[in-house]
């Protein structure tokens, strides 16, 4: 007997939810914006410094290049510090770094800020799902991701609505227009900073706002999956090196290859393919937005309870992202590239969401910090690799068609992926 009466569980959740997402939420948000507005950015930029598609190309990988190579010690020192005071840092240093990127005036000096920012928002996403993996029970993580993961399609509607009139800026104080933009959405990051010291809570022991029969459930329930998976002493080489770790991780690099090569050229292939201007090519990206919202919300009602199921969910939305590539490549008319890039984007977007949910339900706790960085860190690989090859492609052969082609046989090999890795969770669930 505890000595209290057992709390009603959704109204828990619920409570944990509107106490830690919300923050959650805005940081993830402005992280995507400050990461992705270097893909507007890009169309007056470019011209402006001299730039080509491929040193484009190099820049915008050398930001997963950062942000790689520090995902794992910056997800473990988020455990030792904290993750109110380590996300604040990251934070703050992206939104000083995005900033600082908006008076480069060489392709090094483009290089050198990409990786920098790529190093200061090292860890934020792994550390995010430690972070919810402490507060939410397994069955209900997927459906927690999925309410921070809203960042995602809100990023893609905020820059699509906001892009033009901030480039339009061009000449004002005698800045261009992709310096305003890159200044004006830096600034909300560093004050952000702010606000997540001051307000996230760090854990569920330090909740004030949780009663002792609601921490003591949600203690006696996260102790109970502990213990499902096995109460192992913790071994760093095990995390980093774990099947699932290293097979989630490689479906979603495939993943990225494709995702990363799209986004990041994405105003400029839209222009070429619809024939727009940047305004229109914003409300498509706008649309896709929106179409990433609705699959996320589904998915996070088909997907979460158990992982075998996730998985499935995995594969299936990467053939649909196949189909939406094989539209853009096929090309012809507006309305198949439109139709392919928001299929595209809201089946890969969608799914990039997923394998971080199932390495945290089918690892041990004390393995989680590492795992889960280093599952993140394989994803970015393919992150960096994406950009770089779709710009050389683009520069030997003027088209954009090669590097779709390309990317094809990525998206079907992550949904094999997937599903051997739910092959192997069904030995273990």
């Amino acid at each position: 007997m505890t000595g209290f009466a057992e709390p009603n569980e959704h109204a828990v959740i619920r409570k944990i939810a509107w106490r830690t997402l919300p923050l959650i939420l805005l940081s993830y948000f402005v992280a995507l914006v400050d990461r992705s507005n270097i893909s507007f950015a890009a169309a007056t930029m470019n011209a402006d410094l001299g730039f080509s598609e491929t040193i484009y190309g190099i820049g915008a990988s050398a930001f997963f290049a950062g942000y790689a190579l520090l995902e794992v010690p910056s997800n473990l020192l988020l455990a030792r510090f904290g993750a109110r005071r380590w996300l604040a840092r990251i934070m703050l240093t992206w939104g000083l770094i995005s900033i600082a990127t908006a008076f480069i005036h060489t392709p090094w000096q483009f290089y050198a800020m990409r990786f920098a920012l790529g190093v200061a928002e090292a860890g934020f996403y792994p550390g995010v799902i430690l972070y919810i993996s402490s507060w939410f029970p397994g069955e209900h993580r997927a459906w927690a991701i999925s309410r921070f993961y809203i960042a995602l399609p809100l990023s893609f509607i905020v820059m699509g609505s906001i892009a033009a009139p901030l480039l339009a800026m061009n000449g004002w104080l005698g800045l261009h227009g992709w310096q305003w933009l890159l200044v004006a959405e830096g600034i909300p990051s560093v004050l952000l900073a702010i606000v997540l010291v001051l307000a996230l809570p760090d854990r569920p022991e330090t909740a004030r706002w949780l009663s002792d029969a609601e921490r003591g459930w949600l203690q006696r329930t996260l102790a109970k999956e502990a213990a499902a998976i096995g109460d192992v002493p913790h071994n760093l080489l095990r995390a980093l090196f774990n099947p699932i770790v290293l097979m989630m991780g490689l479906a979603n690099a495939l993943n990225f290859v494709a995702i990363n090569a799209i986004i990041f050229s994405a105003p400029k292939l839209l222009a070429h393919d619809v024939g727009l201007d940047v305004a229109g090519v914003g409300r498509i990206i706008s649309a896709g937005g929106v179409a990433l919202a609705i699959g996320l919300l589904a998915v996070s009602l088909l997907a979460g309870r158990t992982v075998p199921r996730t998985l499935a969910t995995y594969g299936g939305l990467m053939l649909l992202a196949t189909a939406g590539l094989m539209l853009l490549w096929l090309g012809g008319t507006a309305i198949t590239a439109t139709t392919g890039y928001i299929v595209f984007i809201a089946a890969s977007e969608t799914a990039s969401m997923l394998p971080l949910a199932v390495v945290s339900r089918l690892i041990p706790a004390v393995d989680r910090p590492g795992g889960l960085a280093m599952a993140n860190t394989i994803s970015q690989t393919g992150a960096i690799f994406g950009p770089l090859l779709w710009g050389i492609a683009a520069d030997r052969t003027g088209s954009y068609d090669l590097g779709i082609a390309l990317l094809l046989p990525m998206a079907l090999g992550s949904a094999a992926m997937a599903l051997l890795v739910r092959r192997a969770s069904l030995k273990l669930t």
